[in-house]
């Protein structure tokens, strides 16, 4: 009976279990399947004329939602949305190219295989992992009763469709992959690679031994190399943007009508009898803590107030993290001292006996009264602090230079300090508060966000502008508007995201379908929407030989310096005879070093990943001069001193296991290249737009 009534609880989470990874089989499978059920039929693209509904689409992106905010334990923010609608659209795209190809080959799976898959010795893990107990063994009794249990039926219909698609899938795979094969020598290569250390005794004829006044050109050299590297001045087709950016930041209703919501919370904590913690569940986005921090730990805008205040309710308080409503619950005895203080900077003066003369006189007028503050916005060559005043907050000690630290930990509270003198010029400080306790508080947070109406209200601005930006023309307009134009550097048509403004295919997609000084409609962007007027058409060609000539020069000079330090590695050799340690001899300014112990894959200390080096000693003899090798600093000339002998048995040994890892190295990186071949050369389209704005 105990057995029974477990597999009994089992089946709902069975079928839960099966049900969510069907959300696969559906985003996968005919969209007709969801037209049938009475759904919507608009489509939010078409590959190779195939339809991705609506439907499929937002199913998909709901599950993948609903999966993120299980495993996060929070709402997803709009950024994080529009991630998750580019994931599941680069999938389904995939699944519908990977289906046309299914289709094509007339690759096929039977009930039988399936069948062989759900009950053979390795079960799907989908369905495995419902039956695994705590010590991790697969109870298979339970498994295969789950199977069979009437109650189960709809969810083993949908498995199997699951594993039927799993199975499609892979038998492409190895119908693609089928020629793929690794040979002995690369087998051999990978286990010299990995375990072959080496010792090489160098002499590098470092190109710095060559000076650019010594290197003689002239302008055919640099035509000659110009023409016989054209390759290194392409440039593809390139647009530029200039841009007005509308943010989706909160507005000040926003904002106002967060504040008022947290005055009703504190008229309700006020009213309630209930505990403060219970309050925090109920209101707060953050959840329940107590806190025991010093002063300088809390935000500036509440700290000052709690500060000032006895225990019990403070605020709601603008902070960094929104409207903070503070249940102060009073102080315990810290370690720590922190200040409060407030200073002004003089530095501009043009020297420093200038500078010393007008913080004394600034000093006078406050020790006669004049008011800090005041001065400090007029005076002070610190405009952070300035602008508030001089006010530079709470802080602890190690959080300003040793001079400053000194004079405010030392200071009495209110009282005006001759100038102190630090690398930033001559401060004149004022402690305002000294705190040696912490504060205890528990806190209700509540975020300040962009409303749907702020949203809207930030679209219609963008949508005006771009009306009478395309009519008048649009710096004339933003001009008129005071809006601030940007611009964007050159991109490619290919670029993965545009400069500024990120990932936006149908923004790549206007600004090369369009000629200059094309004005866009209005696109959405990860911080707010944009209209954009293309700036400048760089067309696809070769950069002009007078626009590269210094970058020529320098790859000119680069390769007669190295012809030289071929010739004096080669002569060097000669004079030598077969005795590195003689180099100092012929050329004192080269010197014989050693590369310390190295693998290929674990590079030289003294070399560092200078594959010519590598490969070089790979190949060279124990005790012999090496003719001269090219690598990224100059030539060398090495003989190897040391190398591990090959290992036959440690290769036998471990030659299976490697030969798989480069067979599956390979097969990913061909499969990998043949679905971007697949979807560059697919006819997609990409509506989402018309639904998500993007």
């Amino acid at each position: 009976m105990g057995m029974m009534a477990r597999m009994r609880g089992l089946a709902p989470a069975f079928i839960i279990g099966v049900g969510g990874l069907f959300v696969l089989f559906m985003v996968i499978s005919d969209s007709n399947v969801l037209e049938a059920l009475g759904g919507r039929t608009n489509d939010v693209g078409f590959v190779n004329g195939t339809a991705i509904t609506y439907q499929e689409f937002q199913f998909a992106v709901d599950q993948q939602t609903e999966m993120r905010k299980n495993q996060t334990g929070k709402d997803l923010e709009e950024s994080e949305f529009e991630q998750i609608r580019e994931q599941v659209w680069e999938s389904l795209v995939t699944q519908k190219l990977l289906k046309e190809q299914i289709d094509k080959y007339g690759i096929t799976v039977s009930d039988e295989e399936i069948k062989d898959v759900i009950l053979g010795e390795n079960p799907p893990q989908f369905l495995m992992q419902n039956f695994i107990d705590s010590t991790g063994k697969f109870n298979r009794q339970m498994y295969e009763s789950a199977i069979r249990d009437p109650r189960n039926k709809d969810a083993m219909v949908q498995a199997e469709e699951l594993v039927r698609q799993q199975r499609l899938t892979e038998k492409l795979q190895s119908m693609l992959l089928a020629g793929i094969v690794v040979g002995d020598q690369e087998v051999k290569q990978r286990f010299i690679e990995q375990n072959t250390k080496m010792n090489v005794e160098y002499a590098l004829i470092d190109l710095s031994l060559f000076p650019d006044s010594e290197i003689k050109y002239d302008e055919n050299d640099l035509k000659s190399y110009y023409n016989n590297n054209l390759d290194k001045y392409k440039i593809l087709a390139q647009r530029k943007l200039k841009f007005v950016l509308f943010p989706n930041v909160p507005s000040a209703d926003d904002s106002a009508q967060i504040k008022k919501d947290m005055e009703n919370i504190k008229a309700a904590v006020l009213r309630d009898t209930l505990d403060f913690k219970a309050n925090v569940e109920i209101y707060s986005s953050l959840p329940y803590s107590r806190d025991t921090l010093v002063i300088s730990a809390i935000p500036e805008q509440a700290a000052n107030k709690i500060y000032n205040s006895s225990p019990g309710l403070i605020g709601p308080v603008a902070t960094y993290e929104g409207y903070c409503l503070y249940n102060f619950l009073g102080t315990v005895a810290s370690g720590e001292t922190q200040v409060r203080a407030s200073h002004i900077l003089i530095n501009q003066m043009g020297s420093d006996e200038k500078n010393l003369e007008e913080a004394n006189r600034i000093y006078q007028q406050l020790i006669s009264g004049a008011d800090f503050a005041k001065i400090a916005k007029e005076k002070s060559g610190d405009p952070g602090s300035g602008a508030r005043g001089g006010d530079l907050g709470w802080f602890g000690k190690g959080a300003m230079v040793p001079e400053f630290e000194k004079a405010c930990f030392e200071g009495k509270v209110g009282e005006v300090q001759k100038p102190v003198k630090t690398s930033y010029g001559y401060h004149i400080i004022k402690v305002t508060a000294r705190s040696d306790r912490k504060y205890v508080v528990e806190k209700i947070v509540n975020p300040v966000k962009q409303s749907a109406t702020s949203r809207d209200i930030v679209f219609n601005q963008a949508n005006d502008f771009s009306y009478i930006a395309q009519k008048n023309g649009f710096e004339k307009e933003a001009k008129t508007l005071n809006y601030s134009i940007q611009e964007t550097t050159p991109f490619q048509e290919n670029a993965l995201s545009i400069p500024i403004l990120g990932n936006n295919k149908r923004l790549l997609k206007f600004a090369f379908e369009n000629g200059v000084n094309t004005v866009s409609d209005v696109f959405k962007v990860s911080n707010g929407f944009v209209v954009v007027m293309v700036s400048e058409v760089i067309k696809e060609g070769v950069k002009p030989f007078e626009e590269v000539k210094d970058l020529v020069k320098i790859q000119v000079v680069r390769e007669k310096k190295y012809e030289k330090a071929k010739q004096l590695a080669s002569d060097l050799k000669r004079k030598i005879n077969g005795d590195l340690n003689r180099v100092a001899e012929f050329n004192p300014n080269v010197k014989v070093l050693q590369s310390g112990e190295f693998t290929p894959l674990a590079p030289s200390p003294s070399v560092g990943r200078d594959f010519g080096f590598i490969d070089a000693a790979l190949k060279l003899e124990p005790n012999k001069i090496s003719d001269p090798v090219k690598g990224l600093r100059g030539y060398y000339l090495m003989k190897l001193t040391g190398k591990t002998p090959f290992d036959e048995t440690a290769f036998n040994n471990q030659k299976s296991m490697l030969k798989q890892s480069i067979l599956t190295e390979k097969k990913n990186a061909y499969f990998t290249q043949w679905l971007a071949k697949l979807k560059e050369d697919a006819e997609i389209e990409d509506n989402r737009h018309i639904f998500f704005g993007q």
